[in-house]
C-alpha cells in the first residue's frame, strides 16, 4: 500500500489528465479506445495503478451512452462476449502478478500497434459473425483484460473487421466494455491489488474523460464511416507509440 501511496505523488498529472481526456474523446466518438489511449500513458507508473484508474473513469462517464447503445446495439451478442470474458479473465490476472511494469507497458503498446496493423490492412470477415465465434472472441478478451487490461482488441477486430454499420460496432463496443470493466475490478479486488490511492486518483480523472466522453459523442455521424475509423486508429497509433518504454 506504501509503494502505491508513494507512486502517486510523483505521478505527471497533467499528462494523466490528458490521456484521460483524449480517451474520453475517442471512446465517445468510437464506442472503443479507452485502454488502448490511456493505458501506455498510465503505465508508466504502474501497472495496477493504470487498470484501477482506468476501471474507476470507464465505467462512470460511459454510462451517458448506453441508452443508445442499447438500441442501436445486440446484447445477446454482448452478453456471449461478457461470459467468455469472465472465463478466462483469472489466467490474465495470474500472468500480469508475474509481469514487470516495463514487460507490460511494452505488451499494451504492441498489441494496440498489432490490432491497428491487422485494421489498417483492410482485414475483413465477409460474414455476419456466430455464436461460437462471439464467444471465443470474448474468452480471449478475457485473457487480455487480466494480463494487459485490453479487453477490446479480439473485440474491436472482430467488429471493425465486419460488414457491419458502425453504429452497431460502437454500441456493442460500449456496452461489452462496461460489462468488462466491472469483470476487471472484481478480478483486481480478488487478487488483492485493488487499492483507495489509486481508487481516489481515478476519482479525480473522470471529469476530464466525461467531458472528452460528452464531446465525442457530440461529434459522431454514422454516415462519418472513413473518418470514424482513421480518426480513432490515429489516436490510438500515437498513444501506443508514446507509451513505449524506450521514450524513458
Amino acid at each position: 500500500m506504501l509503494e502505491v501511496v508513494t507512486q502517486t505523488l510523483f505521478i505527471d498529472y497533467p499528462a494523466v489528465a490528458a490521456a484521460a481526456l483524449v480517451a474520453g474523446l475517442v471512446r465517445g466518438f468510437s464506442g472503443f479506445g479507452t485502454a488502448l489511449v490511456y493505458l501506455p500513458v498510465a503505465a508508466q507508473v504502474s501497472p495496477f495503478f493504470a487498470l484501477t484508474t482506468m476501471i474507476v473513469i470507464d465505467l462512470v462517464a460511459p454510462l451517458i451512452h448506453v441508452p443508445r447503445a442499447l438500441r442501436d446495439g445486440q446484447p445477446g451478442d454482448v452478453l456471449r462476449l461478457a461470459i467468455g470474458a469472465a472465463l478466462t479473465l483469472p489466467l490474465g490476472v495470474w500472468a500480469l502478478t508475474v509481469v514487470s511494469p516495463e514487460v507490460f507497458r511494452w505488451a499494451v503498446s504492441l498489441v494496440a500497434l498489432t490490432l491497428l496493423v491487422l485494421l489498417w490492412a483492410g482485414i475483413r470477415y465477409r460474414g455476419t459473425p456466430t455464436k461460437p465465434m462471439v464467444f471465443g472472441t470474448g474468452a480471449l478478451g478475457g485473457v487480455l483484460t487480466g494480463a494487459v487490461g485490453l479487453p477490446g482488441p479480439p473485440v474491436i477486430l472482430l467488429y471493425m473487421a465486419s460488414t457491419l454499420p458502425s453504429s452497431v460496432v460502437r454500441a456493442n463496443s460500449t456496452l461489452y466494455l462496461i460489462l468488462a470493466d466491472l469483470l476487471m475490478l472484481a478480478a483486481i479486488w480478488w487478487a488483492g491489488y485493488l487499492q483507495l490511492a489509486s481508487v481516489s486518483v481515478g476519482a479525480v480523472l473522470i471529469l476530464p474523460y466525461l467531458l472528452g466522453n460528452w464531446l465525442g459523442a457530440r461529434m459522431y455521424r454514422p454516415e462519418a464511416e472513413r473518418l470514424y475509423r482513421a480518426v480513432a486508429y490515429l489516436i490510438i497509433a500515437a498513444s501506443a507509440l508514446y507509451g513505449l518504454p524506450v521514450w524513458d
